[in-house]
């Protein structure tokens, strides 16, 4: 399709996000209906939860939000600067690189739900009411170092080979290579790497929060709202959830249009 009959990006977001609430309306509506005689609703209405949010009050939900956003962050910084220091090694000593990939894919296809069970046991939750759980933060960094490896590592490859050699024939060993040609080019990449990375540090942080040692976080408001069967609340807490993640996705986005603007072809000014 050309360029001219493409439907913008903000059009696309609109229609997406249109069309993901009609659905979540007409399975409400049709296909989860309150069983006679009880007033559980498995699938509350997209305007039933907006409508508890706006009665609740963001603070109300902000006071456990704030200690999983801060679990997510801790381990987004560690889990993505281990991959990005590892990825930049294997440039410098190449004969790495099969053993950091291999770490990488064993990270990614490990259970996390076994994975956070051991970690809570050898690493456990919170210091203190209100701190971040190791264990959360933990689970986050690994959640997102596959990503941002195997990104980080397309995009230090895809270096234009004649600039490695202008750097090479003016001296330039592989270090100098990796500061003044791959990392340019990869840019894009690491980015776009980090973007992904945002809402999976997210979902770490809240399935570290179910393994426990949390008193005040995102899993344990919804494992205590499951067991009052406060169905609008565990949506309403859902809505959230994807909200935070939205918006991580979406700062990343723009960073990335403004860091990189040669990739779509639009100018730098």
């Amino acid at each position: 399709m050309s360029r001219a009959g493409r439907i913008p990006g903000w059009a696309t977001s609109i229609l997406g996000t249109v069309a993901l609430v009609l659905a979540w309306w007409l399975f409400s509506a049709v296909g989860f209906r309150p069983d006679a005689g009880t007033t559980y609703d498995p699938v509350p209405s997209p305007w039933a939860v907006l409508d508890q949010i706006l009665d609740d009050g963001f603070s109300a939900y902000w006071d456990f939000f704030s200690v999983t956003i801060n679990e997510a962050a801790i381990g987004f910084l560690w889990g993505n600067g281990l991959a990005l220091l590892l990825a930049a090694t294997v440039l410098v000593l190449p004969r790495i690189e099969p053993v950091v990939v291999q770490i990488a894919v064993v990270t990614y296809c490990l259970p996390i739900v076994a994975v956070g069970t051991i970690a809570i046991v050898a690493l456990g939750g919170a210091t203190a009411p209100g701190d971040p759980s190791t264990t959360a933060v933990f689970l986050a960094a690994l959640s997102v170092f596959f990503t941002t490896v195997v990104g980080a590592l397309l995009g230090f490859k895809a270096a234009d080979q004649a600039s490695l050699d202008v750097v090479r024939v003016f001296g330039g060993g592989r270090v100098r290579q990796l500061f003044k040609v791959r990392l340019v080019a990869a840019v894009p990449a690491i980015l776009n790497a980090l973007q992904i990375a945002v809402p999976t540090a997210l979902l770490g942080a809240v399935l570290g929060e179910y393994m426990g040692g949390t008193d005040r976080s995102v899993g344990i408001t919804l494992i205590r709202l499951q067991g009052q069967l406060d169905s609008v609340r565990v949506w309403a807490v859902f809505l959230l959830c994807a909200l935070v993640a939205m918006i991580g996705y979406a700062v990343f986005g723009l960073i990335a249009r403004l860091a990189t603007p040669w990739v779509a072809g639009r100018s730098a000014a």
